[in-house]
């Protein structure tokens, strides 16, 4: 299944701030996955210097991973699919 980053705004901040918002993502994915939705949170990508936070979400579809961010409000400024590198293939 695609990952998929959803790039989102975060200023810079405490690691607590971003704790807190990897725990609504985590949250929010494990709810749409109780529901029977196939997502999953696989953490994050913090750019503080360019005030931005890319998530990682596991699901079949961009929409379906844009739809979990703003669910966890995270207000996605971009959704894109992710490639793992050749070695994280094997």
């Amino acid at each position: 299944m695609p990952s998929f980053l959803i790039e989102s705004y975060l200023a810079r901040c405490t690691d607590g701030e971003r704790a807190a918002c990897e725990d609504r993502a985590r949250s929010a994915a494990d709810e749409a996955a109780r529901t029977g939705a196939r997502v999953s949170f696989d953490g994050s990508i913090h750019v503080p210097e360019d005030e931005l936070c890319f998530f990682v979400f596991v699901a079949p579809t961009a929409e379906v991973a844009a739809d979990v961010a703003r669910q966890a409000g995270l207000e996605p400024l971009r959704v894109v699919e992710a490639l793992p590198s050749r070695k994280e293939n094997r």
